[in-house]
């Protein structure tokens, strides 16, 4: 019998890259899955015998039976969008009780002037960042100011009470005298969000102490976003608020007593990326539409249309080093089916032709040096053996191993849960 393994998953793109299927997948063979870090601006879709699960804040595996699920102090939560999400998956069917769902006493509050202030200052930026609207930001940055609501205080009504009166006397005043809008009602925030509060407060506890008396099973440590969205090591300012690198999921869930064994890099076969930011192998006319309409490029969170592009090798090598990978779990193949030519990036230049031989710290200003292959042109959705991928197809997977010095353990090559190709098997 194979040994057990704790495993982070993390993005090595920006986003978006079939995370969800993957921990779903990878959680079949662990006890506990930990969320560490985002909000309900990312989305992970599951397809189940033709149903798709669209998860925001609980992690994907939720959907196999007996798994613990846990929301780590990492994790920014919108009450309201969190309790919609338990009661959708148990109208599905699905077991979603305080045994199964566990959420850290420590993780942030999104509040309703978070999201507002959100909206007001992508508006007032002269250079967008792409925000989702959806409070995450502020909401860290009240976390960083001291000024955050925890779960922990708003199960506590005379806290949230006090916390509350205490945010809204700061942020009542910024709202109308800088910003001109009208204020928050005391009232009606804290009746919503009390209410709020009586639903979650099973699901609450400690979960430090909660998973040291796990910490003889075995784990899956979940990330949101993507490597090159980490607010250090992304392409700032056009990042998200949280750290979405590896190295974050024993902080963000306060593990730090769980030996990490492997981490599981996940990449699409090209590239996307939703909102502003530079993105050096973007695609504008045919082709870029051509990924969007055959790869379903549409957030599962905003619908917003990704952007697309060739595949960056030069951004995965940064990534696997960022995020120290053992191994990556290559997504989408199955979109590049009916390409003649298939170009990817190995390198950046300068404006003037030049090799830019470090990671540029601005990638709007690299240009991509590109390397073509040919296509396979052959479905490859039905396959579930290696061997039987076209020659081509396992050319070009071979290729990326080669120059990223990290091996390929996973293909998958459809949406369907099953459509997933095990390396050596």
């Amino acid at each position: 019998m194979p040994k057990k393994e704790n495993l982070v998953v993390v993005g090595l793109q920006w986003g978006d890259e079939g995370k969800g299927k993957i921990i779903d997948y990878f959680s079949a063979g662990v006890d506990v899955i930990v969320r560490f870090q985002g909000g309900n601006n990312a989305g992970h879709t599951v397809v189940v015998k033709d149903k798709k699960y669209i998860f925001h804040l609980i992690p994907s595996g939720i959907l196999r039976p007996d798994k613990i699920c846990a929301i780590g102090n990492g994790v920014v939560i919108d009450p309201g969008i969190l309790i919609e999400e338990i009661e959708f998956i148990k109208n599905a069917g699905i077991e979603v009780s305080p045994r199964r769902l566990k959420l850290s006493l420590l993780s942030h509050i999104i509040m309703p002037y978070h999201k507002i202030m959100d909206s007001l200052r992508e508006t007032k930026r002269i250079e967008k960042i792409g925000t989702t609207k959806r409070g995450i930001g502020p909401c860290y940055a009240d976390k960083i100011s001291r000024l955050g609501i925890r779960l922990a205080d708003l199960i506590d009504p005379d806290m949230f009470k006090q916390k509350l009166k205490e945010n809204l006397s700061e942020k009542n005043d910024l709202f109308t005298k800088v910003y001109g809008e009208k204020g928050f009602s005391f009232k009606e925030i804290y009746e919503e969000y009390s209410e709020y509060a009586e639903k979650l407060r099973p699901y609450a506890c400690d979960l430090v102490d909660f998973l040291y008396a796990q910490r003889k099973k075995c784990f899956l440590f979940e990330g949101a976003q993507g490597a090159f969205l980490d607010l250090d090591f992304g392409t700032y300012p056009f990042v998200t608020s949280s750290h979405t690198l590896s190295g974050n999921a024993l902080i963000g869930s306060g593990c730090s007593f769980i030996p990490v064994d492997k981490v599981v890099g996940v990449s699409k076969a090209y590239t996307t990326r939703v909102g502003e930011g530079p993105f050096p192998t973007e695609l504008d006319g045919d082709i870029g539409a051509l990924f969007r309409e055959k790869g379903k490029e549409f957030g599962a969170t905003t619908k917003r249309p990704r952007r697309c592009g060739w595949l960056d090798l030069a951004l995965l090598r940064r990534s696997v080093i960022l995020n120290n990978v053992s191994e990556i779990v290559l997504t989408k193949l199955d979109v590049l089916d009916s390409f003649e030519e298939i170009s990817f990036c190995t390198g950046y230049q300068d404006s003037q032709g030049r090799a830019i031989e470090s990671f540029p710290l601005d990638l709007g200003r690299a240009d991509p040096v590109y390397e073509k292959v040919s296509g396979w042109q052959t479905g490859v959705d039905s396959l579930r053996n290696y061997e039987k991928l076209p020659l081509k197809a396992r050319q070009y997977i071979e290729m990326i191993e080669k120059f990223l010095k990290t091996s390929i353990s996973h293909v998958s090559v459809g949406e369907l849960r099953e459509a997933i190709i095990k390396k050596g098997e």
